[in-house]
Order: structure tokens, then sequence, then C-alpha cells
């Protein structure tokens, strides 16, 4: 769509803005043609603390809208009532709205700028819409640094990924609430907090093509209700702690493309929702009968490590390279630690005696990996 399809939309929003205000006072054929008018991504709403209709949702998702510096301030921060904004697969541009706070849009709890040309630092506006859930502003060009602040906010999705940042992971990032999170394919670096292990709520998360390294922390074994964690295509080392064997829920387990290395733990392996558990391109040296049942599965993917009784796995030489290097993590005691055991260590790769489960519906965080709006 073109600059004159931008100006018809919004002439057609401008009536159902009106529409809205005027609904509860039309019966009839009238408040028909109204319904049929609204419909379309449209949503009135009574306003909660008043007698009044309004416009309450407004969804643009696809429309392509055309045209030079397609802005949203002077527009978004003018609809006070609105609680849903989706506005996926457009070109809009230039500066976040500034007044979209909770005192100015005071209901907005989803915010949708997927796939738009906006560019910059992160719009800290977003930061002051303190009733938001859902934010999405992935596949952008936003760069610089995520304010610590996006992890105090009281979401259930957060999808950044696709965009330009480029930082250490903020220590908070574990004060966050959300349920689905994906920072996946950017330029963070540097390791994965410690304070993950407080983000209890997590139900998947997506760390995959980015720069991180360091070793992972014990303290992501704590995250007893994901079923999907994903640090594929990083610079990450070390043994996977043996805190993992806590993580019942688990479905889709990517540690591929890193620098992991050592025996791969049987309690792993034994997971019992475990559907696909991707460990090729690293370093490791060792699996055992459980983790060689998951490989006949084909649940398990090994290629190209240091095995070597097994097929398609690195040259000898290279292997020798890699290992011609000390690598030491910090605190090594605390990857064999198991905090949903009790006594908390480990010092085997025993077996846990696991009932396989059924799993869970499919995953909503990959969705995000394509720049179309998502279907949660």
């Amino acid at each position: 769509m073109g600059t004159a399809s931008l100006c018809s939309s919004i002439l057609l929003f401008t009536l159902i803005f009106h529409s809205c205000l005027h609904y509860n006072a039309v019966v009839g054929t009238e408040r028909e043609a109204l319904e049929i008018i609204i419909g379309g991504g449209f949503k009135c709403a009574t306003v909660p603390d008043q007698k009044v209709t309004a416009l309450a949702a407004a969804d643009f998702n696809g429309y392509h809208f055309g045209g030079r510096d397609l802005q949203l301030t002077g527009f978004l921060d003018q609809l006070p009532d609105l609680s849903i904004f989706h506005a996926n697969s457009n070109n809009f541009t230039g500066p976040v709205p500034k007044n979209i706070t909770t005192s100015r849009v005071r209901y907005l709890f989803e915010l949708d700028l997927s796939n738009n040309k906006y560019s910059g630092e992160f719009p800290v506006s977003v930061l002051q819409a303190t009733n938001l859930t859902f934010l999405d502003i992935r596949f952008n060009s936003f760069s610089g640094s995520v304010p610590a602040k996006v992890f105090n906010l009281d979401l259930d999705v957060l999808f950044i990924n696709n965009n330009k940042f480029s930082q250490q992971l903020p220590r908070n990032l574990g004060s966050t609430p959300v349920l689905y999170l994906t920072l996946a394919n950017n330029n963070f670096r540097g390791p994965i907090p410690k304070s993950i292990g407080n983000a209890r709520n997590l139900l998947e998360v997506l760390f995959l093509n980015n720069e991180l390294e360091g070793c992972l922390p014990y303290e992501i074994g704590k995250l007893d209700k994901a079923v999907v964690f994903d640090v594929g295509s990083n610079k990450l080392t070390g043994p996977i702690p043996h805190s993992f064997a806590c993580l019942k829920k688990m479905e889709i387990l990517n540690l591929a493309v890193n620098k992991f290395y050592g025996p791969v733990p049987e309690m792993v392996c034994d997971l019992p929702r475990l559907a696909n558990l991707s460990l090729s391109y690293n370093y490791f040296t060792q699996v055992g009968p459980e983790c060689r049942k998951l490989i006949k599965k084909r649940i398990l993917d090994v290629r190209m490590n240091c095995i070597l009784d097994l097929p398609g796995q690195r040259s000898a030489a290279d292997c020798a390279k890699f290992f011609s290097k000390k690598r030491t993590c910090p605190n090594e005691r605390s990857l064999s630690y198991i905090p949903c055991r009790k006594g908390g260590y480990s010092s085997s790769l025993e077996t846990s005696d696991q009932q396989s489960m059924a799993p869970a519906a499919a995953p909503i965080t990959y969705n995000a990996l394509k720049p179309h709006k998502l279907r949660l």
C-alpha cells in the first residue's frame, strides 16, 4: 500500500473512532451498520472508569503502509483509551511516540511495532507505559543498549530479536516476570547473568545467534517451568551444568554451535519431556547409554563433536588443537550442583528415574524469528 492507502486508512480509523464514541447511542439497523464498519481489527469497549464507549483496539498488521516519514507521533498518543495497538509489517519510522505513558494512554497493554523501519536507540518511551504486558519491537534496526529497566516491566511477552542491540546482558535480566523472551539475532555479548535463575516464570527463552561468551551459570537449572532454552550460535563454553537435570519440563534444548566440552550428562538426556536436544558443532567428548538412546531416536544431535566412537565428528587434529589450551569455568564446583536434589551435589553422571511425559503445545518464541505477525 502507498501513502494514499495510509490516508484512506486514517480516515477510516477516524470514522471508527467517532463511531465508538456514539456506539451506545444507536440501535437497530444503525447499530448493525456500525458493527460492520468497526470490524476488521478495530474494537470498541466501555472505558473501565467511565460510562462511555471508546476505541480499545487497533490492528494495522500487514497493511504495508508506504510513503516518506511515516510516524505514529501525534496519532497513537492521541488515543487515551486504547489498550491494544498492533502495526506489524509496515514502514513506520521516526521516534516512537514519547507520550504513551500510563498517565496519557492509561490502558495500553499490547504494543506491537515489529517489522517496520525504526532505528536508533531503544524506544525508552515504552518504559513509561507501565501497564504493558506485551511488547514486540522485533525486526527493526534499533541499536545500542537495552535499558535494564525493561526487565523490571511487568510483561508477559518481550520480543526484541532481530535488531542491532550490542551490549552485555543486564545483570537484572532475571528480574523479568516474562513468560516468553526472545533476544535472538542481535549482538549481545558477555556471559548470561546468574540472575536468570530468578526468572521463574520463563517458559521459553531464545538467546541464539549473538556473541555471548563464558560458561553457563548453574542457576539456569532453576527455570523449572521452561520448555524452550536456546543459546545456539554463540561463543559459550564449559561443561553442561548438572543443574540442567532440574529442567523437568524442557522440550527443546539447543546448545549447538558453541564451544561446550566434556561429557554430556546422562541426567540431561533423561529429561522426561525432551523432544529436541541439539549439541552439534561443539567439543563434547562422551555420551552414555541414555544419550545414545536419544541419538537412535533422532532426538539428540551430536554431530561435529569429539566423541571418537561416533560418526560425523571433528577431526582428531581439530579436537587436539581445542584441548591444547587449558579451559576452566569460574566456580567449577557449582557445575555439579543440582538445586532440585536433596544434598545438592552430584559427582557422577547417574540417571534419574523419570517417566516420559507428553509434550506441551508448539513453541511460541520460534514464530517470533519470522517477521510476520504473531498468533499467540
